[in-house]
């Protein structure tokens, strides 16, 4: 399988992302569509990836001076464990990183998918908490 990450600059890609998220965090995880589209996107990047040349991930990056804050990863059912979310996420730091201005990434972690971002070196901060009625935890990853 080939996988091609990069960021999403066409509102067609734009409303692909739109269609992941909303399948991925609505249909299958039953968040309400008024948290999902939370008004943020317009502020944020927005990265995708393709698998064999169908968008199958996506993500956005929020960002909070010189940290990068990483936000609504999300990889389509039949992708999964195939390490296209890995590959989304190793393209994004490496990324940001380019400038040189990035010094911290930041996200909040679904507990289930904590043992996912450690393996890409983020450690958790604090405990857990309740975001969307489902458990997450604050992780970081400094430069």
């Amino acid at each position: 399988m080939q996988v091609r990450c990069f960021p999403v600059v066409t509102p067609e890609d734009m409303k692909l992302c739109f269609l992941i998220r909303t399948e991925v965090f609505v249909g299958e995880q039953q968040v309400p569509a008024e948290l999902e589209i939370d008004g943020q996107d317009e502020a944020a990047r927005h990265f995708a990836a393709k698998a064999d040349g169908e968008m199958v991930a996506t993500c956005r990056v929020r960002f909070l001076g010189s940290a990068a804050k990483i936000e609504r990863v999300a990889v389509l059912k039949d992708y999964r464990n195939k390490g296209i979310g890995r590959v989304l996420m190793r393209y994004i730091m490496n990324e940001l990183r380019k400038n040189g201005q990035i010094h911290l990434f930041k996200l909040s972690s679904q507990s289930h998918a904590v043992p996912f971002y450690e393996k890409l070196g983020f450690k958790t901060r604090g405990g857990e908490y309740m975001d969307a009625g489902i458990p997450h935890y604050d992780m970081v990853l400094e430069k």
